[in-house]
């Protein structure tokens, strides 16, 4: 490194430790080796140094003398992204927003929370909650993720086929720019038709464009009934049909349709040692919940419209839970997807279909898997109700390649399949670092040209979280 080179990055952290504090500036050891890498099992990379801001002002001071001396800044949320989005890049100091995790207020009447992006998904569940709201979005990781990289990824989760992602929650943004400029977007109106709606800009843009502050987001009223059911169906076909006829009788109610695979439930039932739901075998099981004020009227619901179902041949079989213990224990089945990292060498795919087209591509991927490679572990699951498949193959099991090699030959496959469909190569968790060679297969070179040209306009140096998504190049 020339010796110029040197002489910034020391100026630039001795400023840094001037404006921020000592504290809120580790460097070398001190850094923790968790903020290396996240869930993604991305190669880790050590930065410069970690700041932990802990205000708006803070946030803008530290961007503005990042950017003078031209150092890179990669944010850092709860680490539990999937994509390889918050792994920093050579050079650059990475940026927690974890002392930032303030509810600073709730109003219960018009149903608007606001936060500090550094505030858990679950604090902001238990919050609205204790109001009588809910907040709409909900994912396994909800004890260590941030609000903010829940923005900046637009995350999804279980309850989307109700209220939407994390994007239909938004309200109002605050953010900070490359240059340390900070965009006041908090204004909670439904109807703001002023020019460009900016804080879109940021939502999913993963920290590329700037660093997500503060947010307003809207809830929910609660919904403290809940009923659940796990029905066996005989494709694809009759499963959407059946979550038709579920939001037909129950408006609004739907609040997760999970469809699982033979492959993966036989794990499910193996890993949690559950007896199995059913006396035969079946080629796909939905596990539904409604959600409402009246657990006997949607308990009611769900009995008339499975029974009918099975009638007509949608539903070969289902069990209704009979208590919350016995929900959890249905619940269990459909996330035993956190232990996949101790049971499995899993190569992930979270891709997104059209609705009516998820049950032919899933036997294509499978049919295409076992032509390169018979005897392979692959496990199947996914959100129907919002056309989101999620397909995990177990590298161990495609005969001795190493995990680099079967990863690449993998998803040559699986994303080959997903470009010919018109699909996407990610439904919710980002692109990052991981899916970034496969970016093509769902956008266009002018789609492309346009999101390089925002980039350009709002961060020209390509300082925030540079390599991301996509290169400049």
């Amino acid at each position: 490194m020339p010796l110029s080179q040197n002489t910034s990055l020391s100026h630039c952290l001795a400023a840094l430790t001037e404006t921020l504090g000592a504290d809120a500036v580790r460097t070398g050891d001190a850094i923790p080796t968790e903020r290396h890498t996240d869930w993604s099992g991305t190669s880790p990379c050590a930065p410069l140094a970690w700041l932990r801001p802990a205000s708006t002002a803070q946030v803008s001071a530290a961007l503005r003398i990042c950017h003078a001396h031209r150092v890179p800044v990669v944010p850092q949320g709860g680490l539990t992204g999937l994509a390889g989005g918050a792994v920093p890049t050579p050079g650059c100091v990475v940026l927690s927003l974890e002392r930032m995790h303030t509810i600073e207020a709730l109003d219960p009447v018009a149903r608007v929370i606001t936060v500090q992006a550094g505030a858990t998904l679950q604090a902001v569940q238990e919050a609205a909650q204790a109001a009588g709201c809910l907040f709409g979005v909900d994912l396994g990781a909800r004890g260590s993720c941030q609000i903010g990289g829940n923005l900046a990824t637009n995350a999804g989760g279980n309850g989307v086929v109700l209220f939407g992602m994390m994007r239909e929650q938004t309200l109002g943004l605050e953010v900070v720019l490359a240059d340390g400029t900070v965009l006041d977007m908090l204004r909670p109106m439904v109807k703001n038709n002023t020019g460009y709606d900016l804080k879109q800009f940021f939502i999913g843009a993963e920290g590329t464009l700037g660093i997500i502050t503060r947010a307003q987001l809207r809830l929910h009223p609660a919904q403290p009934a809940r009923a659940t059911a796990l029905a066996a169906v005989p494709n694809v076909d009759s499963a959407l049909a059946l979550l038709g006829r579920l939001q037909a009788r129950c408006p609004g109610g739907v609040a997760a349709f999970e469809l699982m695979w033979k492959d993966f439930l036989d794990h499910a039932l193996d890993w949690t040692g559950q007896a199995r739901p059913f006396d035969q075998d079946h080629p796909l099981t939905v596990l539904t919940d409604l959600s409402g004020n009246d657990l006997p009227a949607l308990a009611q619901v769900l009995e008339d419209v499975l029974g009918q179902a099975m009638e007509d041949g949608l539903v070969a079989d289902a069990v209704l839970a009979q208590s919350q213990t016995q929900a959890a224990g249905l619940w269990r089945l459909r996330e035993i997807t956190a232990e996949f990292p101790s049971r499995l060498s899993p190569i992930n795919f979270d891709i997104s279909l059209p609705q009516a087209a998820i049950g032919a591509f899933a036997e294509r991927c499978v049919a295409a898997l076992s032509s390169r490679f018979p005897g392979h572990r692959s496990l199947r699951f996914g959100h129907l109700g919002d056309g989101n498949l999620h397909l995990s193959t177990d590298a161990r099991s495609l005969g001795g390649l190493s995990f680099a090699e079967a990863e690449h030959a993998v998803e040559a496959i699986v994303y080959g399949l997903v470009a010919e469909a018109g699909g996407s190569v990610s439904a919710e968790h980002g692109i990052g670092l991981h899916k970034k060679p496969y970016l093509g297969a769902s956008r266009s070179p002018a789609e492309l040209a346009a999101m390089r040209a925002i980039k350009q306009a709002l961060d020209p140096l390509n300082l925030l979280n540079p390599g991301k998504v996509f290169d400049m190049s």
